[in-house]
């Protein structure tokens, strides 16, 4: 669906503040990787992470997205009475239930007309929380919406360490739950409101998606035992695909010519990843900024703290069109624009 009402009216990041380096992690690691003999760095090396921040003390994944939501509300300058959806989307989340964005509301005293539920889609949800918030505001059913996300990764990062530092782990053991040991925390918030509201913001045109749902087992992440299993080789070649299907229903939709976009921020997962997806679409690697090296992969936050931060940089002129590219486990595929 494309927006003629939809605009960005507030933005915000938040960065964890502890760095836990891949040196760090593979001193941790050294009896089991010498023990099987692997001498490649598959973080620093393959993946390109040389560290992730994590948060200090017990930060809940509301806490996260409270923190964001306070500031992304004060970038908007409007008063949280006024948001009429809060929708969260983290991977992360407090319990079962009730739903994390119940917290986030009661922490920012959200009103009482004010929906507010998750939406759980892996890497993608930020988007998706965008694209539900988009129609509502469109068909005019609300004036404002919140859209939040906050990860932790502390627990996963404990658990993994203490599993894969055990004599018995197999070398495929250590290559199954390595993606784990790339994950970072972090939080971003975003304020979707009508555009007649907010003279000269940037507008959300709107989106595609694409699914491919037969490889839903690539990348599972075990609630149980706070782990990611993800079998790299074939996300990147089924992705790949799933990207080159969205990204011929983006140009159709919306009028996308590689050449003619400003900047195109995708999901951070790895230096792999990222440049074999740069060389399937012809992407000019000086339009993508990325925050892997230094943040891991920071699951559906990623997209938002990279639009953030490239805001923050100075790098989004008025006018700049600025493509979102997602993708998460499942597959499922979005890929959406925003003009500057």
């Amino acid at each position: 669906m494309l927006f003629q009402h939809v605009a960005i009216a507030g933005l915000a990041h938040v960065d964890a503040p502890r760095k836990l380096t891949s040196d760090e992690i593979n001193a941790r690691l050294k009896p089991t990787l010498d023990r099987l003999g692997i001498k490649v760095d598959v973080l620093q090396d393959v993946a390109g992470v040389r560290e992730r921040r994590l948060w200090d003390g017990d930060m809940k994944p509301s806490d996260a997205a409270t923190l964001a939501g306070v500031k992304a509300l004060a970038d908007a300058g409007i008063d949280a009475d006024r948001i009429g959806l809060l929708v969260n989307t983290s991977v992360s989340r407090d319990y079962l239930e009730p739903s994390t964005a119940s917290i986030v509301s009661g922490n920012l005293r959200l009103g009482e007309n004010c929906q507010n539920f998750d939406v759980a889609n892996a890497c993608l949800a930020f988007i998706n929380g965008m694209d539900i918030a988009g129609r509502m505001i469109e068909r005019g059913e609300i004036d404002y919406a919140l859209i939040v996300d906050g990860e932790t990764a502390n627990l996963a990062y404990e658990k993994t360490l203490e599993r894969l530092s055990h004599a018995e782990v197999t070398e495929a053991q250590l290559r199954d739950e390595m993606a784990t040991l790339t994950l970072g925390c972090g939080a971003a918030a975003m304020v979707l409101a009508r555009s007649e509201l907010v003279p000269g913001a940037p507008k959300y045109r709107g989106g595609v998606t694409r699914s491919a749902t037969e490889w839903n087992h690539l990348c599972v992440g075990d609630l149980h035992h706070d782990r990611m299993v993800a079998d790299g080789r074939m996300l990147m070649i089924e992705g790949l695909k799933l990207g080159h299907k969205t990204f011929a229903a983006a140009k159709a939709a919306l009028g996308w010519a590689v050449e003619e976009l400003d900047e195109f921020v995708i999901h951070q997962v790895s230096r792999a990843h990222t440049q074999a997806f740069l060389k399937a679409f012809g992407i000019d690697p000086k339009k993508v900024m990325t925050i892997f090296g230094e943040h891991g992969n920071i699951g559906p936050a990623s997209v938002p703290i990279v639009l953030s931060k490239l805001r923050e940089m100075g790098r989004l002129k008025k006018g700049s069109r600025v493509a979102l590219l997602g993708i998460g486990s499942g597959l499922n595929c979005s890929m959406a624009e925003v003009v500057w």
